[in-house]
């Protein structure tokens, strides 16, 4: 199977994923501004050879990726952190509330044993905060806690090609104790995604939605779910 990509605007493109690389890996999203590019999650580690050639086909060189941005520690989003970081040196970045869990490679928490797997620990380059700000090629990428699914989820915002696109992973949960969910934080960021007033939302598992009464409507089936 060749590269596989998936662009949503001229900047932004789908790098991984089931049905891309690997039925273990949530999504991953390329963004490219110039000559500089982040990667948003970096799957289960399982497939990362062709997350590499998706990413080359996208335009883009492993050279040019400035940070490996991280929404949560769960091994689907996270698995692979690990060997981009040691192969490429790619900065890694995740909420302060999760960095000692990836660090630690914390099979539990992060869900790797529900895959018949372990995490492997992966040293964190910068611990983010909401309200962050993460420039690249002169331009923002500013930082949403999310927290509920897990203590430390974020989202990603940007403007791109006059869209307002979000980065929000797990959107649909699950809510489980094993993954230090709660429900009250949940239910309190889903309105906060719905509050971002999105034209494009990239989720993890549930694809791409675009216009803002598709990103709503998906947001409030949870809300009122």
């Amino acid at each position: 199977m060749g590269p596989q990509t998936r662009f949503i605007t001229s900047e932004i493109c789908q790098v991984g994923g089931p049905g891309q690389t690997d039925q273990s890996d949530a999504a991953i999203y390329l963004v490219h501004f110039a000559d500089a590019a982040v990667l948003i999650d970096a799957g289960s580690g399982r497939a990362s050879e062709r997350v590499l050639m998706n990413i080359e086909a996208a335009g883009v060189l492993p050279a040019q990726i400035e940070y490996l941005l991280l929404t949560h520690c769960h091994y689907d989003h996270s698995g692979g952190a690990a060997t981009f970081r040691q192969r490429f040196g790619w900065p890694v970045a995740i909420h302060e509330l999760e960095a000692d869990w990836l660090e630690a490679g914390d099979s539990q928490v992060s869900a790797a044993c529900w895959y018949g797997d372990h995490l492997p620990p992966c040293p964190v380059d910068r611990r983010l905060t909401g309200g962050d700000r993460i420039l690249l090629a002169g331009r923002e990428l500013e930082v949403i806690h999310i927290p509920g699914h897990s203590p430390g989820s974020v989202a990603f915002v940007v403007n791109s090609d006059g869209h307002r696109v979000v980065f929000a992973q797990d959107v649909h949960g699950p809510i489980h104790a094993a993954l230090r969910s709660n429900v009250r934080d949940y239910r309190a960021s889903l309105q906060k995604l719905l509050a971002l007033d999105a034209d494009i939302l990239c989720e993890g598992h549930h694809g791409i939605f675009v216009g803002k009464a598709r990103v709503a409507a998906f947001i409030k089936r949870f809300i009122d779910g």
